[in-house]
């Protein structure tokens, strides 16, 4: 069995991802605004579906007290992470600074879908920082733990 991130946190990526393409097909400021922040968003939106989301598809299960047989396959997923968390944290800051960006572009422009759509990005940034990322290490974290320190 492969891990996989829940497919809700991948709906999501692929919306923003969407309403990213439609930013920068809208040219003008927002349009190379939208630009800068598409560049730097996709390698890190590789990476986030590589490494740091895959782990959180075993959140259910483990809240229910059970540890699957394909368990420990996370913990070189969430060794990286951990390893990586400051420099995915330091590519948030140039993506939020790329975002405000967009929004001065787009409030500019009178383009609103664009600085709400820079708005829910700039969230999404903020969930992944506080909530996502943290409780996948903690899934590497109780997997070793439950799995047994040989691991």
């Amino acid at each position: 069995m492969s891990l996989k991130a829940p497919a809700s946190v991948k709906a999501e990526h692929d919306e923003l991802h969407r309403e990213l393409v439609l930013a920068t097909e809208a040219g003008g400021r927002t349009g190379k605004a939208a630009e800068v922040v598409a560049r730097l968003m996709h390698s890190h939106f590789l990476k986030e579906e590589e490494f740091a989301l895959p782990p959180l598809g075993l959140i259910a299960e483990l809240a229910n007290g059970r540890l699957p047989a394909h368990a420990t396959a996370v913990l070189p997923l969430t060794d990286r992470l951990e390893a990586e968390l400051p420099t995915m944290l330091a590519e948030h800051k140039q993506i939020v600074g790329a975002l405000n960006e967009l929004i001065t572009a787009a409030t500019a422009e009178k383009r609103p879908e664009h600085v709400r759509f820079a708005e829910k990005l700039l969230v999404h940034a903020r969930t992944e920082e506080e909530v996502m990322y943290p409780a996948a290490i903690l899934v590497g974290k109780w997997v070793r733990e439950r799995a047994g320190a040989a691991v």
